[in-house]
């Protein structure tokens, strides 16, 4: 409830407006004007009286005195006189329409504050948005125990709210069906519930059965679905999670209402588990069949190549002499008559032999595994009612045909079946005769096609969260219409098409002379272009020398400490710990021990009994407890923010950049124990199974996002989570990826969010330049020329377009869920292929000024450099089970994953403040360690850092009067 301090909060609060001044005006001293512009600007921010007393902070006092005509000075003569201060405040509370806070206020806010707490329980945002309406209505804030008031009784409300949206359209028999699923079982060693969470992880044709048998289940007890509509989709999260992830036992404590809302949430969050579960399986299963045809088909053509070289070497030997003689004598006769004709026949028939019915082909070997994808592909079909766009008809009669076979026990086709889904590719496998179909490659086709259909969104599923039909994870078109009638849509973009595509072609058109120009002078910087060909000198490291051992000097006297210290200090400047709230209360943990241990425990890939041995007086109990209730993604979010949020505004910080630029990258971990079974396998890391973590970070070192995708996924569609979906105050203008995260799709989306996008392209060379219609590049860009914008695409789905890119900046959807749909989709998709050209045209941008820009080469280098750099941190962090990965549920990877994006964070930030404090003692003994060497000093450093042990928690660490321990100054000595 402090006043405005900072220079624009107080510009923003603080500013009268020229009917304030004229009443101002009319005081007769300044120290009247002044009391009266401060009483005023407390009543707007921070919307309370000032006490008596109470000392305005300076940048406030100055910046009202400037507009009054008065000194800093003139407030203390003005709180002499109380009398007129009250007299001033009844005033401005009569003229602009202020009014006091009575108690029947108290049940308006109450009802008015509910929709929130039932969106988001939390106190903290809801005190929040309870003050800025009160802010708004110009009512005064009251005292901070009635605040606290309405906020509890507005969750509690919201709390019995939602108990009688989720029972009210229960059927008679559902409280029977639903407690039964908590009964101690009769026979067996767990509950129906408790079996239901237990789902195996590992795709299988028997696990898709297990998923299948359990969906079967849920879908018994036949919820209505209006269930789902009349509750808020993180209103009905928050209580399937609180079903999911409390025990049986204290289930079967709860109160009936409560216990029939808890678990008729869980069984719809389970139904959209398992479905997505299931189908992720039949989607891994599929990929896992054709990669390995694949790789056979490969072997076989390995082989074979070993089979024929040596007839081959024969033939061509002989052909070579045939060539020989015909050239210079014309006479092939005594060549004849001289030819090893045994041989040829030898080598002839083996060639023949190896070759077989023809060359290796993956698509053959694919029907070999025939039997393989049946073991499972009729589940799926038989479980599953699919619907789709007009596009899969024919698809969705071919699954209905192989359905009715299925069921029938039929071992071959009707006549004239669905053909119109068979790609290209398929068909010469489907028919290899006129009038033929192959029965098997059908089947296959149609598993393979619904598997593409269902990534693209134009096949979908009843009951999926993640396979949903793609025009509902859009906002509704009304909506939109509404957001773009009033012109008020979030995003960057032009408002018509026409208008982005005049722009962009004067922009290209300037870009593309000034690099011909510098091509043909030969004056581009560290480039140049001869015959046709671009060359690019690679960015070079430029540390100096000097900023190593400046490094090394600073890091010398940073304390040598233990990481449940550091832990517990950065926690002391921050107060971080007050963001893992508990999932049901909202609270803080009262337990910040057992809070921290399981924090750690994530961070450093502990078990929680491992962790609970390597700590003294904390049972695994206890962290276990913590880490159930109190870590979340959404909660290490929230934590994670505190400390980038600290870590930004350090002067240090600010040194090593703006915080508007910012880079990704994906960092590898093996999986082994029970996670590998769950794991992919990327070749590019080897034959290991594992997972990435996808991290963002920022020019000051902050990793400000980090994810979970599997090894075999492509990063490109997360680069705009991270960029969107952080909690911090992070405003990122500028992002860099290397060739792994840039697709033409998210440049396009970055253009139309806001984010300007440089990524490090590989063959940067060998990248095509695209040209609106009508445009004639110079002669020496021709070679680099690729082709021509389809402009009438990007028209005709201009609105689609912005609809789309307004879902994802309001949340509706995720950039990550539209970006693997737009790539799976076919071909003739206008949508997908409008947003391919529009990337096309802002990639063509981005290259010209790639280029001719060394600044930008330099910088986006130094930004990828950092996140590699970090990634070396996280992994010495990520050391215990070999530094693998043992976790099968995405839950349960992401924990890690957050926890050791946190830890990473808490190092950075706690090196910071250190190397701050280190780097000024040094400049106080006399060491001249400019600006320019200074910003060459990374925060990654983890000598210092004791990671191994036992892990003991002093909750009130050592601490001097500047909240810092004290530096080893010995060695500066040491280092001199």
């Amino acid at each position: 409830m402090a006043p405005p301090s900072k220079d624009r909060e107080v510009a923003m609060y603080c500013t009268l407006t020229p009917d304030e001044i004229e009443v101002v005006a009319r005081k007769r001293t300044a120290a009247a004007r002044l009391g009266y512009a401060v009483s005023l600007a407390y009543l707007r921010h921070p919307g309370r009286v000032r006490n008596v007393g109470e000392q305005a902070n300076d940048v406030m006092l100055a910046f009202l005195a400037d507009q009054v005509d008065a000194s800093a000075s003139d407030l203390a003569v003005y709180d002499q006189r109380p009398q007129t201060r009250r007299e001033h405040i009844a005033q401005i509370i009569a003229r602009f329409g202020y009014k006091a806070f009575t108690k029947p206020l108290v049940r308006e806010f109450v009802h008015w504050l509910t929709p929130s707490a039932g969106e988001d329980p939390r106190a903290e945002p809801l005190a929040i948005s309870l003050i800025e309406e009160l802010r708004r209505r110009r009512i005064l804030i009251p005292a901070r125990r009635t605040v606290e008031l309405i906020v509890r009784h507005a969750i509690r409300r919201a709390e019995n709210v939602r108990i009688s949206a989720r029972t009210r359209d229960l059927y008679p028999d559902h409280p029977d069906a639903l407690r039964a699923l908590i009964a101690p079982p009769e026979s067996g060693e767990v509950s129906t519930l408790s079996w239901l969470k237990a789902a195996p992880k590992s795709a299988s044709s028997k696990s898709i059965k297990a998923v299948l048998d359990r969906l079967k289940v849920v879908r018994a007890i036949g919820l209505p679905n209006s269930l789902r509509q009349n509750i808020s989709t993180s209103a009905l999260d928050r209580l399937a999670g609180e079903g999911l992830r409390i025990t049986v036992q204290n289930l079967r404590r709860m109160a009936l209402p409560r216990l029939l809302a808890v678990l008729s949430a869980a069984c719809l969050r389970l139904e959209e588990q398992l479905t997505d579960l299931a189908l992720d399986m039949f989607d891994k299963l599929l990929g896992r069949s054709f990669r390995k045809a694949e790789q056979q088909s490969s072997d076989k053509a390995s082989r074979l190549l070993m089979d024929i070289i040596r007839p081959l070497q024969s033939l061509k030997a002989f052909c070579r002499e045939a060539l020989t003689a015909r050239l210079q004598t014309g006479d092939l006769n005594g060549i004849l008559d001289t030819a090893n004709w045994d041989e040829i026949e030898s080598a002839t028939s083996a060639i023949e032999t190896a070759l077989g019915d023809g060359k290796p082909d993956k698509y053959t070997e694919l029907i070999g595994k025939y039997q393989t994808a049946r073991q499972f592909a009729p589940m799926i079909l038989r479980g599953f009612s699919f619907k789709g766009a007009a596009s899969a008809a024919s698809l969705l009669r071919a699954i209905d045909l192989l359905r009715v076979m299925y069921e029938a026990n039929k071992r071959s086709l009707p006549d004239n079946p669905p053909t119109g889904f068979i790609r290209k590719v398929w068909r010469p496998f489907v028919f290899p005769a006129p009038g033929e179909v192959n029965r098997r490659a059908y089947e296959l086709c149609v598993y393979f096609e619904l598997r593409d259909r269902l990534r693209a969104g134009d096949v979908w599923v009843a009951g999926s969260r993640q396979r949903r039909n793609f025009d509902d994870r859009l906002i509704p078109k009304a909506t939109f219409e509404i957001l773009r009638t009033e012109e008020s849509l979030p995003i960057a973009a032009a408002a018509d098409a026409e208008t982005y595509l005049s722009e962009r072609q004067q922009q290209i058109e300037e870009a593309m002379a000034i690099v011909a120009a510098r091509a043909e002078a030969g004056t581009l910087p560290d480039a140049a272009i001869q015959g046709g060909t671009l060359s690019i000198t690679p960015v070079k490291d430029e540390t100096p020398d000097a900023a190593t051992a400046m490094s090394r000097l600073a890091y010398g006297q940073l304390p040598q400490i233990k990481i449940p210290d550091l832990l517990t200090e950065v926690n002391a400047w921050t107060g971080f710990a007050e963001c893992f709230t508990h999932y049901r209360s909202g609270k803080p943990a009262t337990d910040q021990k057992a809070l921290f241990a399981a924090v750690l425990a994530d961070g450093v890939n502990l078990s929680v009994s491992r962790m609970a041995a390597a700590t003294h007086n904390l049972s695994a109990r206890q962290i276990a407890w913590a880490h159930d209730w109190h870590l979340r993604e959404e909660t290490y979010s929230d934590a994670l923010a505190c400390l980038i949020d600290m870590q930004r505004e350090l002067p240090l910080a600010k040194l090593w950049g703006d915080g508007v630029t910012s880079s990704s990258d994906g960092q590898f971990f093996r999986a082994g124990g029970r996670g590998e079974a769950s794991a992919d396998i990327n070749a590019k890391y080897g034959r290991t199974p594992g997972l990435k973590f996808y991290t963002h970070i920022s020019d000051q070192f902050s990793p400000f996002h980090s994810t979970v995708i599997t090894a075999t996924e492509s990063e490109a569609p997360f680069v705009l989570d991270g960029l969107l979906r952080h909690q911090s105050g992070v405003a990122i203008e500028e992002h860099h990826v290397d060739t792994g995260g840039a697709t033409d799709h998210v440049f396009a989306l970055c253009y139309l969010l806001g984010f300007r996008f440089a990524p490090r392209l590989r063959n940067f060379k060998d990248r095509k330049l695209y040209l609106l219609p009508g445009m004639k590049p110079p002669a020496i860009m021709t070679p680099f020329i690729g082709g021509t914008i389809k402009a009438g695409h990007i028209v005709d789905n201009w609105p689609e377009i912005l609809r789309l890119a307004t879902s994802i900046k309001a949340g509706t959807t995720t950039a990550s869920a539209i970006l693997k749909s737009l790539s799976a989709y076919p071909r003739q998709n206008g949508l997908a292929i409008a947003l391919r050209e529009l990337g096309r045209l802002e990639r063509t941008l981005f290259s010209l000024e790639w280029m001719r820009s060394l600044e930008l080469r330099k910088r986006t280098s130094a930004s990828l450099a950092r996140g590699e750099a970090r990634n070396a941190l996280a992994r010495g962090v990520f050391f215990n089970q070999l530094g693998e990965m043992r976790d099968r549920s995405y839950e349960h990877q992401i924990h890690k994953a957050s926890g050791l994006n946190f830890l990473v964070a808490a190092i950075i930030l706690w090196n910071t403040k250190y190397l701050e404090a280190s780097i000024t003692d040094l400049r106080k003994n006399g060491v001249a360690i400019p600006n320019e060497i200074t910003k060459h000093i990374a925060p990654l450093g983890w000598a210092h850092v004791g990671l191994t042990g036992d892990y003991l928690w002093n909750m009130n660490p050592p601490l001097s009067s500047d909240r810092l321990r004290p530096l080893r100054k010995h060695e500066i000595q040491d280092a001199a």
